[in-house]
C-alpha cells in the first residue's frame, strides 16, 4: 500500500455514498488517508421521482438542476473545503464550479465512465459544457490521456482500482471444497457478453452468471439455468468471487476501457482470472503467471476446461495476481493518495 501520505485537507466529496457504490469505497479511503471529509450525497439532492431523475440525467438544464447546484454552494460555504471532489459531474453548471474555485477550493474531476467514448450514455450534456474548468482530471483510459493532452488540460493517469477493505483474499484454508461456481461471470450483459457466455455454454463450459438486467437478454429457460444472482455488492460480491473456480473478465470496448475493473478486483481477491487478452491486461498482469488470457470463445473454453482440472495452478496464479495488485498499487489508497499529492505537485 501507499506510503507517501497526502497532506490533510478539508475535502468535499460529491458522489453516491450508498453500499455497493464504488464512490462509497473512495469516501472510506479518503477517511483512511486522514482527510477531513464532508459528503454531498448526489442522489439525496437530486430531483426525486424516477421519471424526474431520468429527465434530470438526460436534460440537465434550468430548474431540473438548479436545486442541486444551489444546495452544493450552500454546503461549500458551510464546510469551506480545500478540495471539491466531483465524482461523475453531470449536473453542475459552469457558474457553480467558478464560484467554488473563487472560494479558494481546488476542483477534481473523477470520472470512471467515458463521456467521449462510443456508448453515448445520454447523460453528458452538462459535463461537455464544464469539463475544461476543473483543476485536475483523473483519467483511466489511454484514449483520454491523448485527448486531454491535446487539449492542454491538467490530468493524472490513474487506474480502475480495488478497495482493500472490501476486496481481499479468503481465509488461508480456502480451496475448491469451498467453491460452488465453476466458470463464473459477475457483471452486466454489456456488449457481446450474452452471446459469448451462451457460446461457452454451448461448448459444454459450466457457466454461472450473476448480475443485473440479464432477464432482458436471456430467454426465461436460459435465465433460470445460468443466472444465480442479480446485482452483487460488497461482501456478497467478494464471496462469490471466492466461490468461483474460474472468474471471467472482459473489457468494455464501447467505453474505450483499457482493462476491466472487475479484473483488478478479482485479482485483489486472490482468485483465478481468465480474461480477454488485450494490451491493458497484459500490462497489469503477467500472462499465465498472474492471470490467463484468451482471444476467442474457443480459446476461453479450452483454457477453462484445462484449468478446471488444475486447482494447483489456479491457486498459484490467484495468489500471484493478488501479490501483483498490491505491489503495483492497484488499490484505492494508493491511487487517491497519488491524486491528492498531485495537487501539491508531487506523487
Amino acid at each position: 500500500m501507499y506510503s507517501n501520505l497526502p497532506a490533510k485537507r478539508r475535502v468535499l466529496y460529491l458522489g453516491n455514498p450508498r453500499p455497493g457504490q464504488t464512490s462509497a469505497y473512495r469516501i472510506a479511503t479518503l477517511r483512511r488517508l486522514g482527510q477531513e471529509l464532508t459528503v454531498f450525497d448526489i442522489p439525496a439532492h437530486s430531483a426525486g421521482s424516477p421519471w424526474i431523475n431520468l429527465l434530470q440525467r438526460r436534460f440537465p438544464l434550468g430548474p431540473l438542476i438548479s436545486r442541486i447546484n444551489r444546495e452544493l454552494l450552500e454546503v461549500v460555504r458551510a464546510s469551506r473545503p480545500d478540495v471539491v471532489f466531483f465524482d461523475k459531474p453531470i449536473y453542475h453548471t459552469g457558474d457553480t464550479i467558478e464560484q467554488i474555485k473563487q472560494s479558494g477550493a481546488l476542483t477534481v474531476c473523477y470520472n470512471q465512465d467515458a463521456p467521449f467514448g462510443q456508448r453515448h450514455d445520454g447523460c453528458w450534456h452538462q459535463f461537455y459544457k464544464v469539463f475544461r474548468l476543473f483543476d485536475l482530471h483523473c483519467l483511466f483510459r489511454e484514449a483520454d490521456v491523448e485527448r486531454y493532452g491535446q487539449w492542454g488540460l491538467p490530468y493524472i493517469k490513474t487506474i480502475f482500482s480495488f478497495d482493500s477493505a472490501v476486496q481481499f483474499a479468503p481465509p488461508g484454508a480456502w480451496s475448491d471444497n469451498d467453491r460452488t461456481r465453476e466458470v463464473s461471470y459477475i457483471g452486466s450483459p454489456l456488449e457481446d457478453r450474452p452471446r459469448f457466455l451462451m457460446g461457452l455454454a454451448d461448448m459444454g463450459v459450466p457457466v454461472t452468471i450473476a448480475g443485473p438486467r440479464w432477464s432482458k437478454f436471456l430467454p426465461p429457460d436460459k435465465y433460470a439455468r445460468f443466472v444465480s444472482h442479480g446485482f452483487l455488492a460488497d461482501d456478497q460480491y467478494r464471496t462469490n468471487i471466492w466461490k468461483s473456480k474460474i472468474n471471467l473478465g472482459f473489457v468494455s470496448n464501447s467505453n474505450e476501457d483499457d482493462i476491466g475493473h472487475k479484473c483488478v478486483e478479482i485479482a485483489a481477491c486472490g482468485q483465478f482470472l481468465l480474461a480477454v487478452r488485450c494490451e491493458g491486461h497484459r500490462a497489469c498482469f503477467e500472462e499465465d503467471q498472474e492471470a490467463v488470457f484468451f482471444s476467442s470463445a474457443e480459446e476461453c473454453a479450452e483454457k477453462a476446461r484445462f484449468y478446471l482440472g488444475r486447482p494447483d495452478l489456479r491457486e498459484a496464479i490467484g495468489r500471484r495476481a493478488r501479490e501483483r495488485a498490491v505491489r503495483s498499487g492497484y488499490d484505492n489508497d494508493t491511487q487517491l493518495a497519488r491524486i491528492l499529492n498531485r495537487l501539491d505537485g508531487r506523487e
